[in-house]
């Protein structure tokens, strides 16, 4: 279904409203998806582009589940780069081989070739999405899963009258495996993207675009569901609707008590699940969304992507849709207030189990860096010449060129080590000014950090200000959901902040960002047997090495332990 005249994104809310697919009590077959990765030509901002897809549509195909579903995906690679793909949010328990991000969980499906991925759902339910995870192709190859209550099990919440996606992401002109060769060959920042997107469509504040902004038709007093996710590259982003307040039910796969807002907050990797109902008068309404950055230094593309609420009856007029309030651009304190504002429901039907006695407490460092230049003349596009780089625990990750789960299994040598730290190597004032040159310098390495089967981990992330790169870091944890216990300005101080934790409603999320110049706890618990990625998803950040890799070994029965891998995963060589 590929874009034309804005009618795919329009056919696929129709088809979400009339609720197409729907799964039946006989569904006990996995449903199955053929994924044709092939190129494909869209045009935007006036000029037409080949982009890679799948079966041949921007966005991607939406996932239909319930809730403890397998589906199966068929992944064909007609392309010309090799490709993974990632099912963001979803555990995956026991089951690290259909993971899919690039020498971690697999190698790239090559062209010409195929990959037959298990998808196995647990306890998540609501919104959770689909990327690829090989070098910058998640662009443009990405899509929602929605996995709906098991059949005869409510929402948690009035069931709305319909369903539409929200899709966030960024457009380059250019094509964005040039801007990643390029920044990675100069060891400079990447170039910005031309223009935001709302399901693939800038929206008609940016030139040629009107005629296809994205458009949605409500009926006036009718509640619905927006399933939203930022698929962007680079960029968290504020959400809203002109006039309407929504009532966030959901992030990340988990539900939330109902949160009244006239804005969202929304992080690179996060999903959102909002209601709002169509309770204003009969007209057109704007969804918009801008940037949120905190780095006034980093080159960003500072545009509005719109959409379009219509409400049926609307008569035809020249008045422009009425506009949301979105906040500053750089307001880092409407940012952490709504992301802050998130509680689990924590109730009876939906209870919560965070983890209480812990065996391991983890600090680790997120860090921009930089590295020696290798450009001839020593004359990269970083701060004084050097090269930039990113950290966890001032170790840059060394990506390896076999999968580090294919080693870990197959009992490969050489191929990672596993002192990776608990803690950062040398403490400093973190989030302080003018930080000595000296401590941007990361260790160049691949290194895991084993946990036991059952093992309970707080792990608190802290930001720091290095080549005054102070800006929010979404950090995103393959394998698992955490719960967000606390956050904070500054520097973590171990005998007073947990004081403040919440342990009472934490929300469950699987990608959060760790505010500038502050810190984010988290806990989970080590109980999925595998090989685990942990990263930012600010994309040009993982370019550059911020991440890390969690193993968590077998339990003592066969129930606690990895299942046994797929006959066809891709070679590594």
């Amino acid at each position: 279904m590929k874009m034309k005249n804005g009618m795919a994104l329009h056919v696929l809310a129709f088809l979400l409203v009339l609720g197409f697919i729907q799964y039946s009590q006989s569904a006990l077959v996995p449903k199955t998806y053929d994924y044709e990765i092939k190129e494909a030509n869209f045009t935007r901002l006036c000029k037409n582009k080949t982009i890679l897809t799948v079966n041949g549509e921007f966005p991607g195909p939406t996932i239909y589940a319930r809730r403890g579903d397998t589906v199966v995906v068929n992944v064909y690679n007609r392309g010309n780069l090799g490709i993974t793909i990632h099912w963001h949010g979803v555990k995956q328990p026991r089951y690290p081989w259909s993971d899919g991000p690039e020498f971690i969980t697999q190698c790239p499906i090559q062209p010409g070739a195929n990959f037959t991925q298990k998808i196995i759902l647990s306890d998540e339910e609501g919104t959770l999405w689909w990327h690829a995870h090989s070098d910058w192709t998640r662009a443009t190859v990405h899509g929602l899963i929605v996995v709906w209550p098991k059949i005869g099990r409510p929402y948690p919440f009035h069931k709305p009258y319909a369903e539409f996606p929200i899709i966030l992401g960024e457009w380059f002109r250019q094509d964005v495996e040039a801007v990643l060769l390029d920044f990675m060959r100069t060891g400079g920042d990447p170039n910005s993207s031309d223009a935001l997107t709302i399901n693939g469509q800038p929206g008609d504040l940016y030139p040629c675009s009107s005629a296809e902004t994205t458009k949605f038709i409500v009926e006036q007093g009718k509640t619905y569901m927006l399933r939203m996710v930022n698929a962007a590259m680079n960029l968290l982003m504020f959400w809203a609707i002109g006039d309407h307040e929504v009532t966030v039910v959901g992030t990340d796969g988990a539900y939330v008590k109902p949160l009244k807002s006239d804005y969202v907050t929304i992080s690179p990797g996060q999903t959102i699940d909002v209601l709002f109902t169509a309770n204003k008068p009969i007209g057109r309404y704007y969804i918009a969304a801008k940037p949120y950055n905190s780095q006034p230094a980093i080159s960003f593309d500072n545009t509005t992507t719109t959409a379009i609420i219509e409400y049926r009856g609307y008569k035809k007029s020249s008045r422009k849709p009425v506009f949301p309030r979105l906040p500053k651009v750089n307001s880092t304190s409407a940012s952490v207030n709504f992301t802050g504002s998130l509680r689990s429901l924590a109730s009876r039907a939906h209870p919560i189990d965070v983890p209480l006695k812990i065996t391991h407490n983890f600090l680790f460092t997120v860090s921009l860096n930089t590295m020696p230049c290798d450009q001839p003349g020593n004359n990269c596009l970083g701060p004084r010449g050097l090269r930039f780089a990113a950290s966890v625990n001032n170790i840059s990750f060394d990506s390896p060129n076999v999968s580090i789960l294919d080693a870990y299994y197959g009992r490969i040598n050489g191929v990672y080590g596993d002192d990776f730290p608990n803690f950062p190597p040398l403490f400093f004032n973190f989030t302080g000014t003018n930080l000595s040159n000296a401590l941007e310098t990361p260790l160049n390495a691949t290194e895991v950090k084993v946990l036991e089967y059952n093992d309970t981990v707080e792990l608190v992330f802290q930001n720091t200000n290095l080549v005054g790169g102070g800006i929010d870091h979404p950090m995103h944890l393959h394998g698992h959901s955490f719960y967000v216990v606390g956050w904070g300005f500054g520097v973590f101080n171990r005998s007073k902040d947990p004081l403040n934790y919440n342990l009472v409603d934490p929300p469950l999320q699987q990608t959060i960002a760790v505010p500038k110049n502050g810190w984010t706890a988290i806990r989970f618990k080590a109980d999925n047997p595998g090989v685990w990625l942990m990263h930012c998803h600010l994309e040009r950040h993982i370019s550059w090495g911020m991440e890390a890799v969690f193993i968590t070994k077998n339990g003592s029965t066969a129930g606690e332990s990895m299942l046994p891998p797929p006959p066809n995963r891709p070679p590594c060589s």
